[in-house]
């Protein structure tokens, strides 16, 4: 991948619905080069897919929630065994493998303090093999991009 490639990625990190014309003279090359290099990207895997970014308030779901979790055991069936139910669980946006002294943090979306309380005890306490979970809830958001950094 060289600076070109890294252009068309901002590019539509930015804006992911602009046309390859658009695209083309944004970063500066004609139109069927920058298509080929962008079905590059997308057939090895680079860019990965498109997505509308939407207002979590607006969609009905104000509260979000970073949950700390730390696994009882670290054997590869509990790892996996939690994994698996994580990726099964709509509330959990993001959930990332972390070093320190929790094994995971979860970013997770609802709709009110009544859900959260049900989906801990109802959804993530019923996992089984949880030593300990940890929450602070944004009560604000300074940033929030899609937009990698210049290299």
């Amino acid at each position: 991948m060289d600076e070109k490639d890294r252009q068309i990625i901002r590019a539509l990190q930015r804006d992911g619905r602009m046309s390859n014309q658009d695209l083309a003279v944004s970063v500066n090359l004609s139109p069927s080069p920058c298509l080929r290099r962008l079905r590059n990207l997308e057939k090895a895997g680079v860019i990965q897919g498109y997505a509308a970014r939407v207002d979590a308030k607006a969609y009905g779901l104000p509260v979000t929630a970073f949950v700390r979790v730390r696994l009882e055991r670290h054997d590869g069936d509990a790892v996996q065994a939690f994994e698996r139910e994580v990726m099964r669980m709509d509330e959990v946006l993001e959930c990332h493998v972390m070093t320190g002294q929790t094994d995971y943090q979860l970013r997770v979306a609802v709709e009110s303090l009544e859900t959260y309380e049900n989906f801990i005890r109802n959804r993530l306490h019923r996992l089984g093999g949880i030593g300990s979970i940890d929450t602070s809830f944004a009560y604000g958001t300074v940033k929030d991009s899609m937009v990698f950094p210049v290299r």
